[in-house]
């Protein structure tokens, strides 16, 4: 089944407190809204809606996630979430809260597992507290626990029966269980986690750092890569062309600057390097762009269950000047790793003309990518 993903993240979250909305807010060296999407992704959920405040439509996200401006609630949110998927491509929807940054992978398998039988599964916590009733600030009365569950998220459903149930349900529901409910579909609960909290107070922040900071598998690597000039008109450095006298002789199009950071993918992953998965001996890869190899490792490292958090490459060459077109190669980096345009760096520098390359003789490139893994 083809399963998608909706994060709710058109709320304010005043009782969070801070300066902006708490999906937006600064959490373990990332924005909450950042661990949340990840995590979604991490599960291999496409496409995702992020549906977002119409103030917030320009923000930055990944270049695959779709945007689509929310409602004054809940529902109406989700339901413009809703409108954004393709009946006929998508199967299943999981609807996530953009506050629960660190839902574990098996609470997303457990719901997409149930739903192969069920219409509808969503994860809770059975009550094991005492419950009171309160009065005035004291203790009225006592409720029975019994039966009684946490609910989390995300929530899943088979999409043509929640569409129909959003669609005659009056609003107001405090989530899409709630909705599918009063359609009559029965809503299998699967297993929740006690991770799985929800930022809405400001202590909420620090319990969620905590979580990630432990539960966190950082992998660092670091590519490095050389390429000869030969006759040509240019050069192409991170996906871009860049006019020059010379080019640079390579099996593929010698993309000197792509192929590192590539091989700082792979080097995280300990997967070698561009020549395992790619062999110069194998004729179908020459002249090959090399986005292709850099998609590859970014899938790769997916499919691991890691995200990029960053990469930071160096080319080292006497000519051409990179400066005027780093802003391009940035852009085109992130393009292709699916990364905020943020969490790449691409500079330059000389060999103060020692050297192959101050002798300018060829271009020299090194690479380091930071995986990280919740």
């Amino acid at each position: 089944m083809r399963d998608a993903a909706i994060i709710v993240a058109a709320g304010r979250g005043t009782r969070a407190g801070g300066a902006e909305p708490k999906q937006w807010q600064p959490l373990a060296g990332r924005r909450v809204a950042d661990w949340t999407i990840d995590a979604i992704r991490a599960a291999g959920l496409a496409p995702i809606v992020v549906v977002l405040h119409p103030e917030d439509m320009e923000i930055p996200l990944p270049p695959d996630i779709l945007r689509v401006a929310g409602g004054a609630s809940r529902d109406a949110s989700v339901r413009a979430g809703l409108a954004a998927l393709d009946p006929d491509l998508v199967d299943n929807v999981l609807i996530h809260d953009v506050a629960r940054p660190c839902v574990p992978q098996p609470v997303i398998a457990g719901v997409r597992a149930a739903l192969r039988e069920a219409e509808a599964a969503a994860p809770g916590l059975p009550v094991t507290d005492a419950l009171w009733r309160g009065d005035a600030g004291a203790v009225a009365g006592v409720a029975p626990r019994d039966g009684l569950f946490r609910a989390q998220t995300p929530q899943g459903f088979r999409l043509a029966p929640l569409l129909a149930a959003h669609a005659a349900h009056p609003g107001g529901a405090a989530d899409d269980v709630e909705v599918a409910r009063a359609a009559g579909i029965a809503v299998t609960i699967t297993e929740g986690a006690e991770e799985n909290l929800k930022i809405t107070h400001p202590g909420d922040f620090a319990r969620a750092e905590k979580i990630l900071r432990g539960q966190m598998d950082i992998r660092l690597g670091n590519g490095y890569d050389v390429h000869a000039f030969t006759e040509g008109d240019g050069v192409w450095l991170c996906g871009v062309k860049i006019p020059h006298d010379r080019a640079l002789l390579g099996h593929s199009d010698a993309d000197v600057a792509m192929h590192a950071v590539t091989d700082a993918i792979y080097g995280a992953l300990a997967e070698g390097d561009i020549g395992r998965h790619f062999p110069p001996s194998d004729p179908q890869w020459k002249d090959a762009a090399s986005d292709i190899f850099l998609k590859h490792a970014v899938e790769l490292a997916a499919s691991r269950g890691y995200a990029i958090s960053n990469i930071d490459c160096t080319i080292i060459c006497e000519a051409p000047k990179i400066g005027p077109h780093a802003g391009a190669m940035q852009a085109r980096l992130a393009e292709i790793t699916g990364l905020e345009p943020g969490r790449i760096s691409v500079k330059a520098t000389t060999s103060e003309r020692l050297g192959f390359t101050g002798r300018k003789e060829g271009i020299a490139s090194i690479a380091t990518a930071l995986l990280a893994r919740t």
